[in-house]
């Protein structure tokens, strides 16, 4: 490795002899013919190992021999990849959760992204990254992963057991599945889930591993104006737009939700007493599903977002489309 680093870092030839002087290793071997053994059995190992090792005339006026490497010949190509490739390439670095491969990780995307790859646009793929700045925890879901994407890929409809909670059961869903997608260290399938007549997302950490594509190939492809992103973090992160809510609960209900209301203030509605709380939305998804959890005992008020998202989950609750 000291020869090569040596022969590479001059674009003239360097003598034998100048050689074992400045090279690490060399020097120690007192005798011409010492140096003379070692030095012809690394110039053939170099030769073995494909590195184009030339000879030439150390100057014009001296007519000793040196060597070098063509820099040229030795250096590989550029590595051109096809928007599919760095797609995957940028999946694939996702997937390396040990902490000795973070560095190099990140180091890859930013490397595909000075190449002029849009990291972010791998819909292709059925697989969004939203975030680099942890790496996804996906350790147990590999399987169930795997079997998602090839039915992206090949258009099939799913069914798999899924539990909203890690104490609860699990409950057999079918969806037409529209992509994966990451956010904040953790996984996530959108779809349209057929049972609910709704978009729906997954966590793939409360997937069972029984997952089986149904149906015909190429029955499901995702909406073209759907942005999976959007709908992943409209599901899980902050919903900036609603801030807080104003949430109606009927006397002594509701106590959970109480307990978080950050104003409260009595009031009838529809002949039945009970409280106006004010509430901080946070993630909208949690909210929406807490409320819906109390049924008749509790109505949103505002926003009308969190309102529309609360009715439709008591619709599907009770098999009533829209």
């Amino acid at each position: 490795m000291n020869l090569v680093i040596a022969l590479l870092s001059t674009n003239t030839f360097i003598t034998a002899e100048r050689i074992r002087e400045t090279v690490f290793g060399y020097s120690e071997n007192a005798s011409d013919e010492a140096f003379s053994r070692m030095f012809e059995r690394d110039k053939n190992e170099l030769r073995d190992l494909g590195i184009p090792l030339e000879t030439g005339r150390v100057s014009p006026s001296d007519p000793t021999e040196g060597y070098r490497i063509n820099r040229e010949a030795y250096a590989l190509p550029a590595v051109r990849l096809t928007a599919d490739e760095a797609a995957a390439v940028a999946v694939a670095t996702q997937l390396w959760e040990s902490p000795e491969l973070i560095t190099a990780t990140q180091g890859a995307l930013l490397k595909l992204r000075a190449a002029g790859i849009d990291i972010d646009a791998v819909d292709e793929l059925g697989v969004t990254i939203t975030s680099t700045a942890a790496l996804p925890g996906l350790r147990g879901s590999e399987d169930v992963l795997g079997m998602l994407l090839s039915a992206i890929d090949s258009g099939h409809a799913v069914q798999f057991p899924h539990r909203p909670s890690r104490s609860e059961p699990y409950v057999t869903r079918t969806v037409e599945p529209w992509g994966v997608v990451t956010d904040r260290g953790r996984w996530y399938l959108v779809g349209h889930d057929r049972d609910r007549d709704a978009v729906r997302t997954f966590r793939l950490s409360r997937i069972g591993a029984d997952v089986a594509l149904i149906g015909e190939p190429g029955a499901v492809r995702k909406p073209a104006e759907v942005d999976l992103r959007e709908i992943v973090a409209r599901v899980v992160g902050e919903w900036p737009d609603a801030g807080q809510a104003r949430v109606w609960v009927a006397a002594d209900r509701a106590l959970a939700l109480r307990r978080h209301a950050i104003a409260t203030s009595p009031r009838t509605l529809g002949g039945r007493a009970g409280d106006e709380l004010t509430v901080e939305v946070g993630m909208f998804d949690r909210l929406a599903r807490e409320v819906a959890s109390y049924g008749a005992d509790a109505i949103v008020l505002e926003p009308e977002a969190l309102r529309a998202d609360v009715i439709a989950r008591l619709r599907a609750q009770a098999g009533v489309r829209a």
